[in-house]
């Protein structure tokens, strides 16, 4: 399993609408994508800042969405993020949810 984590700088009270985009815009347009398994976002308390994190089967399917679909996401976001959303990668190795350290093990043997 892959998982990209991108970090946003929130614009002045707009929290409850990144939230709202999120649902309605974003959501359903990563569930469309190959090899998408789950999406968690988290906004501080104090709406200035938020992250998504999203799983994905491989890191293929995670790089193909990075140099394809990603580029509306951040259209869609345009009017309640300010400056440039940061992007990391990383393989997944533990997750109570999906059960990854029991496949990783078991791959391995």
């Amino acid at each position: 399993m892959y998982a990209r984590k991108v970090s946003v700088q929130l614009k002045p009270n707009s929290g409850a609408e990144f939230t709202l985009r999120m649902e309605k815009d974003i959501l359903p347009l990563l569930r469309k994508q190959k090899g998408f398994q789950d999406e968690i976002t988290c906004v501080t308390t104090g709406h200035k800042e938020a992250f998504g994190l999203s799983l994905w089967e491989n890191k293929e399917s995670a790089e193909t969405y990075g140099r394809g679909p990603y580029a509306e996401v951040t259209k869609l976001l345009a009017g309640v993020v300010e400056g440039i959303p940061q992007v990391d990668s990383y393989e997944v190795s533990n997750s109570t949810f999906h059960n990854v350290a029991a496949v990783a093990a078991t791959a391995k043997n």
